[in-house]
Order: C-alpha cells, then sequence, then structure tokens
C-alpha cells in the first residue's frame, strides 16, 4: 500500500465519524506524524509503498481514532500559536478562539510598550497570570513573544502542571507554574499583584453534556469544561473578586466566554466595579472573549 492509499483509505474510514474536510485533515496529521513531512515533502513520496513499521503505526492511530479519542491525543501534540504542544488526557486541546485570546492580551502589551517613554522598564516589570493554565500554551506563548515578561500559570490539577512544565521546558521557556486552587480564596494569599489576569475557565453549563460530541466528552478533562448549571459563572465570580485584590490599578483581565453568557460576564464584572468592558467574537462571529479594566486610581 502506498502513502497515498493509506492517507485516503484513513480518511474515508474517519468519515463515518467526521464530515468529509475533517477526516482529510485529521488523515493530513496522521501522516505528517508517521512520515515527518509536510504536505509539499508528503506529495514526492506519496506513491512509494508504506514500511511495515510506519503500517503497524498507522493502524495504532487508526484503532484509536475510530473510537473517538481526539487525534491530539492520538498524536500528543498541538498546534497553538504557530507552535507544537504536547498533549493528552490530562489536559484540555488548545482551541483556535483560545488563540485569538492569548493574541488579544499580547496586543495589549503591545499597547502598553507604544505607551510609554521607557517601553524596555514598563515591559520587563509587567506580572501576568494565567489562570487555569492546563497545558500552559497560553504562558508559555506570551512568554515566547515577550521574554522579558514575568508569567506565572496557576492549575488546579498537579497532572497538568506537569505537562504545562514539559511544555515550557520544550520551548525554552522561564515561567512560573503553581499549584493553586483558584475557588479556595485562602490560596489567593500565595500569589502577588499582577497587571495582567488571562483565562480560560471551565464555563460549559453541565446540562450540555448531551449535546456534546463524544471525542470532547469521552475523552478531555470534565474539570476543567463544566461548571454546575445553576451557577454557571462561579469562576468569573472569583476572577472578579480576585482583582480587586490582587490586579493592578489600571490592569485588565482577559477571559474566554460561553457564547450565550457574554451579557451575563459582563454585567457580573461591572457590578464588582470594572468600568471598561469590552467583548470580542471570535473567527467565527461568536461572542467568546471579553476584556475588563480595573479603574486606575
Amino acid at each position: 500500500m502506498t502513502f497515498r492509499e493509506g492517507h485516503r483509505r484513513l480518511a474515508e474510514e474517519l468519515m463515518s465519524l467526521y464530515e468529509k474536510a475533517e477526516a482529510f485533515k485529521i488523515a493530513d496529521l496522521v501522516f505528517e506524524k508517521i512520515t515527518g513531512s509536510g504536505k509539499k515533502e508528503f506529495v514526492l513520496i506519496s506513491d512509494s509503498g508504506i514500511p511495515e513499521t510506519h503500517l503497524q503505526t498507522l493502524e495504532k492511530y487508526k484503532s484509536e481514532l475510530l473510537q473517538h479519542r481526539p487525534v491530539q491525543y492520538v498524536l500528543n501534540e498541538a498546534w497553538f500559536h504557530g507552535r507544537k504542544f504536547f498533549v493528552d488526557e490530562r489536559v484540555l486541546i488548545p482551541r483556535p478562539e483560545t488563540d485569538e485570546l492569548a493574541e488579544w492580551v499580547m496586543q495589549e502589551v503591545n499597547n502598553r510598550q507604544r505607551a510609554t517613554v521607557n517601553a524596555e522598564s514598563e515591559i520587563r516589570n509587567l506580572q501576568i497570570l494565567d489562570i487555569g493554565t492546563g497545558s500552559g500554551c497560553i504562558p508559555v506563548s506570551i512568554k515566547k513573544r515577550f521574554a522579558q515578561l514575568s508569567v506565572t500559570g496557576i492549575d488546579v490539577c498537579s497532572e497538568a502542571l506537569y505537562v504545562a512544565a514539559e511544555n515550557a521546558a520544550t520551548h525554552e521557556t522561564d515561567i512560573e507554574l503553581m499549584l493553586i486552587d483558584f475557588l479556595n480564596k485562602e490560596e489567593w494569599n500565595k500569589l502577588g499583584i499582577f497587571d495582567i489576569v488571562v483565562s480560560n475557565p471551565p464555563y460549559v453549563p453541565q446540562k450540555e453534556k448531551s449535546s456534546m460530541a463524544p471525542n470532547v466528552l469521552n475523552y478531555e478533562p470534565h474539570k476543567a469544561l463544566f461548571v454546575p448549571d445553576n451557577d454557571a459563572l462561579l469562576f468569573y465570580e472569583a476572577i472578579a473578586q480576585f482583582g480587586k485584590e490582587h490586579l493592578s490599578a489600571g490592569g485588565s483581565i482577559f477571559a474566554e466566554i460561553h457564547e450565550t453568557l457574554a451579557n451575563n460576564v459582563d454585567r457580573l464584572f461591572r457590578s464588582h466595579g470594572y468600568t471598561f468592558t469590552e467583548i470580542r467574537k471570535d473567527m467565527q462571529g461568536k461572542e467568546r472573549m471579553i476584556k475588563v479594566r480595573k479603574e486606575a486610581q
């Protein structure tokens, strides 16, 4: 069997689970992993026979994929902000909207840099906190863009922090990682004052489980996804309260939000005295991100 035939057969089998375009995209990722070749290089070897060792790997991947296991977990890698990150079932798979959120934070850093005379000094002193860091994709990406920043990632799951530490080491970034139960206010004493807080917190109501795809529901960590139906904003409430004590004057909070709860989150932050709020839509036109700013004193 040639590489071309193997690619086509895998995509065809995956079409029993995914739309055609998604099935072929997954097949692309699998064969890129197996061959170590990009699309252009793959064309050059597409009519060559697949070596036995590659066939064994292909069968293993296919078996897992046909059980709805996400391709990112099968291959142990996900792209985020132009870089590959190690992922497995201990952490959420990074999504495009989270990438957009991270880029928004970086735009904020750039804006601060342009607005001050002593730009280097200003940026060097900025403190950034990522709440619920998971794979560490947000703090690592920020640190890669702005090496002089102080960036901290916290998570309630020690296993997630192991993944984040591996990604930080792979990408040679010096970030601080801390085991913190953010909903336990007593643990906030372990944290300092931050100029920017960013978070992709759990925000999916439990009632939406029945409508979720098996590749998400059966594999991704529920603790990082779901919140009680009767308290869907509990993490935003905690972030708003945290900001009163641990966000510098004029500091900003950036958070990913549920597309149906944008106005609720906006009202929550305003009720806590955050005077400036901005909601942004993702590339799909859904309201998925919010920025709020603490009043400068």
